[in-house]
């Protein structure tokens, strides 16, 4: 036994003090990934607190007040045209109980006069704007604008016709694939691998083993963007339907194991940029950088702005 620990604990020590420095230092085995956009400003679904969420009027809003990207997802209408939604079913944006999916275009209902902003719990929007945008409208209007572009459902249709659109207006580069499911996100990497992708749920918690395991700083990585929540926001401006994400002490633990300032600044050093949403307060975005982030994603574009304008020292982390 004593010959065993005496050559297994200098292997172990050797193992840790390499894996910490290739941590603090991981060029020496990786290239920084080279993306063609950086971005620091992300608007939630086209900034939902200050426009009705994922329209043109609020993806317009969000660019005029300074966001470097726009956050949106997609769903298929039974004509076959792409449509920005965060719901396939839209009784919480319109009040009819019917799904996209089910729909012509030309039959899609309004959204809602004032809506509920989901990552702000008692606070609503509005606008003027209250029809679904296209995602080609959103590709056309904002052509050099990037676009992180959500697929909720394994749907080889809709995952076609968004790559086809992203061809078609040369977006390769700096439209995202984003999804929290890996079995869609293998299918969107095999329809356009040319373009930048998310970390999906699987492969964040993949990532969580491999940096407390060590092994991170040896692995590769084909991410460029790790999307994620901010967790101390749950429960206070999030409300989650999920029971166990109101348990005070889960999200205690959730948020100890995640939010680790090595992790993210090992992620940033290799070109991976970190993304915590939703973060609709003063406080809420100047804890996301503290911890690490590279870019905060907010319903509201303005408040973010004017942070960043009054906070310089985080434009340039």
């Amino acid at each position: 036994m004593s010959s065993f620990l005496y050559f297994i604990l200098p292997a172990l020590g050797g193992y840790t003090l390499t894996s910490v420095y290739l941590l603090k230092n991981p060029q020496i085995l990786h290239r920084r990934k080279r993306t063609a956009f950086y971005c620091k400003h992300i608007s939630h679904r086209g900034g939902s607190g200050e426009r009705i969420e994922s329209t043109m009027e609020a993806f317009t809003n969000a660019v005029e007040q300074g966001t470097q990207m726009l956050e949106l997802d997609c769903h298929l209408t039974q004509d076959g045209h792409v449509v920005v939604s965060h719901d396939d079913n839209l009784l919480r944006q319109t009040g009819h109980d019917v799904t996209i999916s089910s729909l012509k275009l030309q039959d899609l209902p309004l959204y809602k006069e004032r809506l509920e902003v989901t990552f702000y719990a008692g606070r609503y929007s509005s606008g003027a704007d209250r029809k679904f945008a296209l995602l080609e409208d959103v590709f056309r209007k904002f052509p050099e604008m990037p676009v992180s572009v959500e697929i909720k459902e394994n749907n080889k249709q809709l995952i076609e016709k968004v790559s086809e659109l992203v061809r078609r207006y040369n977006r390769d580069e700096i439209t995202v694939w984003a999804s929290v499911n890996s079995s869609i996100m293998k299918e969107c990497r095999k329809m356009n691998a040319s373009m930048p992708y998310s970390f999906s749920v699987n492969r964040g918690a993949l990532l969580l083993l491999l940096f407390y395991s060590g092994l991170l700083p040896f692995v590769p990585l084909g991410e460029s963007l790790l999307q994620f929540y901010l967790l101390r926001l749950i429960n206070r401006t999030y409300i989650p339907e999920e029971g166990i994400l109101r348990n005070r002490l889960v999200m205690s633990l959730l948020e100890k194991v995640t939010m680790r300032k090595s992790l993210f600044k090992h992620l940033a050093a290799r070109g991976i940029q970190v993304h915590l949403f939703v973060c609709n307060t003063d406080e809420d975005i100047k804890a996301a950088f503290e911890v690490g982030a590279t870019g905060v994603m907010s319903d509201y574009p303005a408040l973010l702005s004017s942070y960043l304008s009054r906070n310089p020292e985080h434009i340039h982390i």
